[in-house]
């Protein structure tokens, strides 16, 4: 068993290392020199992602209480921009909602917000299907069918979650 801990553990700073080689070279080189709202609003998702990743797999002994704030502030920072700037069939802005959304379900634990926040974003997107793009098309339309497989299960969970409640009652 104690090879199995000092393997898991080594297997865990690797990830690190390479996570957050990648969140640096965010920083310092993509996110500080993205002008167009796509790539600014990528990288974002993209440093968000990598702190999300880390969240995941860090050992439970060890939360990292920073980890998932900086992966809110990225993923909340590319959301605002995307909102702003950007149109809501458009397949990076469909992805950070995407990816956002399962940070709140995996990461917060919040699955009503997960939810609110996938829905909302793939009924914007259903609302102004007609004026997507045709290179984004296929793109948009996958990423919202993920969405809609995500809400399906999390909210069959919630309503499942609710029985349990009610059969606890009694």
């Amino acid at each position: 068993m104690e090879l199995v801990k000092n393997f898991k553990k080594k297997v865990e700073e690797e990830l690190d290392n390479i996570c957050r080689e990648i969140i640096d070279t965010l920083d310092k080189r993509l996110i500080s020199n993205a002008k167009e709202p796509s790539s600014q609003v990528f990288y974002l998702k993209m440093k968000g992602d990598y702190y999300r990743y880390i969240a995941e797999y860090s050992s439970s002994d060890q939360p990292d209480s920073e980890v998932p704030k900086a992966a809110f502030k990225a993923y909340s920072e590319a959301n605002e921009i995307a909102k702003e700037k950007m149109d809501t069939t458009d397949p990076i802005r469909l992805g950070l909602a995407l990816n956002f959304s399962v940070f709140y379900y995996e990461i917060k634990n919040d699955p009503k917000e997960a939810c609110k926040l996938a829905k909302t974003a793939f009924d914007d997107a259903i609302a102004d299907i007609e004026h997507i793009k045709d290179d984004n098309y296929k793109d948009s339309t996958t990423i919202m069918q993920l969405m809609r497989d995500n809400l399906t299960l999390w909210t069959s969970e919630l309503e499942e979650g609710e029985d349990d409640n009610e059969d606890d009652a009694w």
